[in-house]
């Protein structure tokens, strides 16, 4: 899909991919959205939701579409019972997606001014937009929406300033948290929302999303189910490296001896300045690689080995909290990392 990009960028952005907020297209979630849809002609809707599911499914485009629905249509009776698609070419679409639209607040990490890298976690200051935000005239009399992108990211100041919005709304307010582990979230916050549950993409609409960003999927349900029905997750596998990464990452810890040229190598292709995201994607596919060998031991009976692999996972996380905190040496980092769970799966077998 051919777009010029007017939303502004995000800690997550992938270049030449549509940002949630500019992209029309909504895939899968029909049943969910359409309810939605009936729900608010039907004055019933509720004034928090969350929408839950896996990372990369298109819980924030979901939102935007929601949001842009419910400006499209300020009097609820005469709303369709099914959810507006945004036309790209239309001022209420170009609104939402520039940020410039008064009716609609978006928050997500914000940018460290000093630093010019995002932040890891959604601030106190960010929630407490939102109290400027609804103490303004809604616009047109229409709904204020505010979306909080993921509100996993919230810090505990963050959540607990929230959590007094959520208990005395204004009319007319709708609040959308975008979770992908709802269980996270406060039970205070959880238990004053409507939660909507969305799962990932079969087959044919991940193709179908994919073919719109113009990449080509040769076998489209291998990559769903690596993929995990997850849109994102598809793109870095197939744009970034990610299932070369994956691949050369099984070989070298499933070795019976560990190869320090493989592993000089793979240190080399996703430690090197500027690749941020296949760095991230090693990291990754090492915790599952070594999470889904720590379940299949469980699962098996052998509870030594579980809580074994369940050790190393929990050190394999510490150590990849630091390298990002402390910005250590990536490539010495992929190194150790690769050599210590090689030889402890090796120990193991």
């Amino acid at each position: 899909m051919s777009f010029e990009r007017v939303a502004p960028e995000q800690h997550d952005t992938l270049d030449g991919i549509p940002e949630p907020a500019e992209n029309p297209l909504l895939v899968a979630h029909g049943a969910e959205a359409n309810r939605l849809a009936a729900t608010y002609r039907g004055g019933k809707m509720h004034h928090a939701l969350i929408l839950s599911g896996p990372r990369g499914i298109g819980k924030a485009t979901f939102a935007f579409h929601l949001a842009h629905h419910l400006l499209k249509y300020p009097d609820r009776a005469t709303a369709p019972d099914r959810l507006a698609v945004p036309e790209p070419g239309s001022a209420l679409h170009r609104m939402i997606a520039s940020g410039a639209h008064p009716g609609v607040l978006y928050l997500a990490r914000p940018m460290n001014e000093k630093t010019k890298a995002f932040r890891t976690a959604v601030t106190v200051e960010e929630i407490r937009r939102v109290n400027r935000f609804l103490s303004m005239t809604s616009h047109d009399g229409g709904y204020r929406i505010v979306i909080i992108d993921p509100a996993d990211d919230m810090n505990t100041n963050a959540a607990n300033a929230l959590l007094k919005n959520l208990e005395e709304p204004p009319s007319r307010t709708l609040f959308i948290l975008i979770s992908h582990a709802a269980g996270g979230l406060l039970p205070t916050i959880r238990s004053r929302c409507q939660t909507v549950r969305l799962h990932g993409l079969l087959p044919e609409d991940l193709s179908r999303v994919l073919a719109s960003f113009g990449t080509a999927v040769p076998d489209a349900a291998a990559l769903a189910a690596r993929a995990g029905g997850s849109v994102r997750e598809a793109i870095l596998l197939t744009e970034y490296g990610g299932l070369e990464i994956a691949g050369a990452l099984e070989t070298i810890v499933e070795a019976g001896r560990f190869d320090p040229a493989a592993a000089g190598k793979l240190a080399d292709a996703v430690a090197g300045r500027d690749q941020a995201i296949p760095f991230a994607l090693f990291n990754a596919h090492l915790l599952d690689r070594v999470g889904a060998k720590a379940t299949a031991a469980a699962l098996a009976g052998d509870l030594g080995r579980a809580e074994a692999l369940s050790a190393l996972w929990q050190e394999t996380s510490r150590t990849i909290a630091e390298t990002e905190t402390y910005n250590l040496d990536k490539r010495q980092h992929v190194l150790g990392l690769v050599r210590r769970i090689q030889g402890v799966l090796a120990r193991a077998a």
